[in-house]
């Protein structure tokens, strides 16, 4: 199935934009809504307008969204040369662990501080991670902090180099799985079902750390959106992206009752 859709930058003028400040590490942050706080970290290559249209739907669903800028162009529309160069800085950018044996990417703790300010400016019982592909994971090693209730894990592609590994550390792996046995930790994951970058091993592998906890939902690859921007098209090649890029917005589409079901697992955690 095709979506048409003009493609332009998105000024996200929606959004206030901060500079968030977290053990010395200072980074942009845009910040909209009212309400239980979720932290939801863009993909590869970067805060497109499909990553900020899924924020806008958070938003709009009665929460406050926190969108932190990692890397590339804020806004901009992927390309396949730019998202390919971002690709390569971050595979080498001391704040990312993109390869199998690194362990948990640093950027996670900073991560989790946003977390911890998120929580105190919203209130309510915690706040909710939202990853997607090169931080999709992050979700996960977010939930080290305490204020993080709610992560949901999208088809997350590190390690690069394994496709049955999961981009974390040995102690962190144990404290994870000890918080999800102590407090009840439930994690929602989606993935396509002929993804490369995120295959079934990967999904066995969160199975086999969380057990139960671990809701990882999967859809065919026939109904992703076969027009996705050219980064899409041209480095992942797959279906991949299930609330963004290869999103079709039609009412009752799966990839629509993927963001749907994200949305109504969000409120049932940060709201009671």
């Amino acid at each position: 199935m095709t979506t048409m859709r003009t493609r332009r930058d998105d000024p996200l003028d929606d959004f206030s934009r901060r500079i968030v400040s977290v053990d010395d590490v200072s980074k942009t942050v845009y910040v909209a809504g009212t309400g239980p706080g979720v932290i939801l970290m863009p993909e590869m290559p970067g805060i497109s307008p499909d990553v900020a249209r899924l924020a806008r739907w958070v938003r709009d669903a009665g929460f406050s969204v926190y969108l932190p800028s990692l890397f590339g162009v804020d806004g901009a529309y992927p390309t396949t040369e730019a998202g390919e160069d971002i690709i390569r800085r971050a595979c080498v950018s001391a704040e990312f662990r993109a390869f199998a044996g690194g362990g948990t990417s640093p950027v996670a703790a900073w991560l989790r501080g946003l977390a911890r300010i998120a929580h105190a400016e919203c209130g309510g019982p915690g706040v909710g991670a939202v990853g997607l592909c090169f931080t999709g994971n992050f979700a996960l090693t977010m939930a080290l902090e305490p204020a993080v209730i709610a992560p949901v894990v999208n088809h997350p592609s590190l390690p690069l180099d394994d496709p049955g590994g999961l981009e974390i550390g040995d102690d962190d792996a144990v404290a994870l799985a000890e918080r999800v046995e102590r407090d009840g930790l439930k994690v929602l994951a989606y993935r396509f079902d002929n993804d490369r970058w995120c295959t079934g091993r990967r999904f066995a592998a969160y199975r086999k750390l969380l057990g139960e906890a671990f809701d990882g939902r999967v859809l065919p690859a026939d109904v992703a959106n076969t027009n996705p921007p050219p980064f899409f098209r041209d480095v992942v090649g797959c279906a991949h992206s299930v609330t963004t890029a290869h999103l079709v917005d039609e009412q009752g589409h799966p990839t629509v009752r993927a963001r749907d079901e994200i949305i109504a697992f969000l409120k049932e955690r940060l709201r009671g």
